[in-house]
Formats: structure tokens, sequence, C-alpha cells
């Protein structure tokens, strides 16, 4: 049996969404009512048998650290692989490396030692629910140098101007990687190769002194190596804005839209937080909305996402929002498209009035 381990790549995600991350990476922020993005990327690879997996953190981690902590709700608290949130190392005077390759030459270690055949490397930013066994085995099958994944979306959005698109012949080979406006096959920032390979290209690419692994040293030789694409078919969000995360949100509302995530055979794993079911009151009103665990509801609560034990008092309006953990809306506020970040207190008789396009946003622990 081949095996795989998992590299999750952070360095080159920028953190573009505003008051959410203010205090967190882009893989920690809230998503779904119960999840933080990175939740996505190590499920998939927990249900892939991915036992080894590495995080490749630069900045504004701490909250990242709180949520994974040893890996224990995704079963990766072991003797033998596990879970390593590996920061670069910033005292080896030896280091030339540059950019995300800092991150490959100070961990080198940890693709040396790790008991795999092939890596698979991506990010926190593309939300799917992908079998990466079936990527492998793609990859085997087509005897490909590199495989790379990717979606061909039905619309293109706003953010989809900050991914590279693929161009593919008749045998889904890459025979192209650019920024092309009207392409719709969206690179999901994924691709595995042989753990050997790997580890040529980075000393190849250290030695160039390039600072972007897939973008320096795959793109430029696509026409001597077998790129081969790998479709994803599935429920898929690139996050990469307020408005990429609000609209993504708003979409899991939609019955087909959570299904694909959600309900399957392959589980979407977080951190567990025991606490009581969400009391309703007599004359609350809850319409088309997720909500999760501790919350207590005495309002209105339509077309919304409120995280674990979140207040709604009597009288309060909230519609098209998204309310993050242990936030408390007093009586008669009214929200509409709005994201509260975690633990905010919005005041009797308050109005937040957003739009679609942009959602009046407060950051955590904020009183209004």
């Amino acid at each position: 049996m081949n095996r795989i381990a998992g590299i999750i790549n952070l360095d080159q995600e920028i953190d573009n969404m505003n008051e959410l991350t203010y205090f967190r990476c882009t893989g920690a922020v809230p998503f779904a009512a119960r999840y933080r993005l990175i939740d996505f990327t190590i499920s998939n690879m927990i249900n892939a048998n991915i036992d080894s997996i590495a995080i490749f953190a630069r900045k504004k981690y701490r909250s990242l650290l709180d949520h994974l902590e040893q890996g224990k709700a995704w079963d990766l608290d072991r003797q033998h692989g596990g879970l390593f949130i590996l920061p670069p190392d910033w005292n080896d005077p030896t280091d030339i490396s540059k950019g995300e390759l800092q991150h490959f030459h100070n961990n080198i270690d940890f693709i040396h030692r790790v008991q795999a055949d092939y890596i698979i490397i991506t990010g926190s930013q593309h939300i799917c629910n992908i079998d990466m066994q079936d990527v492998l085995e793609e990859h085997i099958a087509t005897k490909a140098d590199v495989t790379v994944v990717y979606k061909n979306v039905d619309q293109l959005h706003p953010e989809h101007q900050f991914t590279n698109k693929l161009t593919l012949d008749n045998n889904n080979r890459v025979v192209e990687i650019d920024y092309e406006k009207e392409n719709t096959q969206i690179y999901m920032n994924m691709y595995i190769m042989k753990k050997t390979a790997l580890l040529n290209w980075i000393e190849l690419s250290i030695e160039k002194g390039y600072s972007n692994l897939f973008n320096d040293a795959i793109i430029p030789n696509l026409s001597s190596l077998h790129v081969h694409g790998y479709e994803y078919s599935g429920t898929h969000a690139f996050i990469h804005s307020v408005e990429s995360y609000y609209r993504n949100s708003m979409c899991l509302l939609n019955d087909d839209s959570y299904d694909g995530l959600f309900q399957t055979e392959a589980p979407i794993l977080t951190k567990l937080k025991n606490e009581v079911p969400a009391t309703y009151a007599k004359n609350s009103f809850v319409r088309r909305s997720m909500v999760a665990n501790g919350c207590h509801i005495h309002g209105d609560v339509q077309n919304s996402i409120l995280f674990r034990s979140v207040k709604v008092g009597e009288g309060a309006k909230i519609e098209d929002s998204i309310i993050m953990q242990r936030c408390e809306i007093a009586p008669d506020a009214v929200l509409k498209h709005v994201i509260l970040d975690k633990e905010c207190s919005i005041s009797s008789g308050q109005v937040l009035i957003g739009t679609k396009e942009n959602p009046f946003v407060v950051a955590k622990r904020q009183r209004l």
C-alpha cells in the first residue's frame, strides 16, 4: 500500500479578511457554526488514512494552536505520526532559502523521516470534501510527475481572480497555468508527488533562489514534467475575502451545498465542546438557520448562522447574518447582513445593517 503524508502550507495564504483575521490566520477563521476552515483540510487527510500531517505556519497562529491542540479531535495525538505545527526556524545562519521554501528547508527533517511514499501539499482556503486516496490512485495510474487538483466552477466570482487557472489537453495533462480571467478551471492549491521527487525539487529550488515551490519550479517546467489534472466535482468554496466568506457561508443554508460537504461517508471533524442543546423560548421564531449547541433564542432568527452559546434577547431580530461563538444580542437589537466575531455584545435597540456585497463586520470582543 502506498502511504501519503500531508503538508498544509499556510505560508502563502494572505490574511485578507479584515476584522476576521486581525487576531488569527485564515485557517483558524470559524466557519459553518462549529468548524474552522482548516478542519476541512485535516479531515480530508484523515479520511484518506493520512496519519502524519505537518502545518507550516508563519504568523498569527495562537488561535490555531488553541483549536488544534495535540490533534485529538482527528485522532492525531499518537506516538507514531500525528500532527506537527511547524513555524520556520529563523536561527539557522546557513539558511539561504526564501519565502515558503524557508518552511521546506527548516522542516526538511519531517519530510525525510515521515513514513510515506507520496506527499500531498495543500492549504486551508479551498473548502471541499475530497477523496485524497482517489487523487493518489489517479496520480499513480497516469504515471504523472505531479498531480494538481482543480474544480471547473459553474460561475466565476471575484475571489477567483486570485487563483491559478488550468488549461488541459484531452488527456487531462496540464499544458498551461495562468490567471486567465474567463477560465473556469480553478486550481485548488493542492498537489501530490513522490516524496523523493519533492526532496529533489526543494533542493533545486533553494539552489536557484526560488521563493515558491509550485509557482517558481513546477509551473515553468510544464513542458518537461507530466503534470496531470485531477478534477474535483463536489461542493467547493474558495475563501479569500469577507465577501466570499459571507457568500459561501450563506450557501450552506441551501440543502445541496450543506449535504455536499457534510452528508457524506467522509465526516468533517472538529474540536469537541460538550454543551447543552440550543434552547428556544416560547415566543422565539427561527427559520432557515443553522443554530449550534448552547444557544438561547428569545427573538427572531432568519437565514442566519449562529455559532455555539449565542444569546438572542427578546424582540431582537437577526436576518442574513453570521453570529460567532458567545455573542450576546440584547433585546430589540436589529442585525441584517452582519458578521459578529466571537464574544461581541450588541446593546438593546442597536441597529446594524450591511449588504450582501459588503456585510457589516464587527471585530472580536467589541461592545456596540
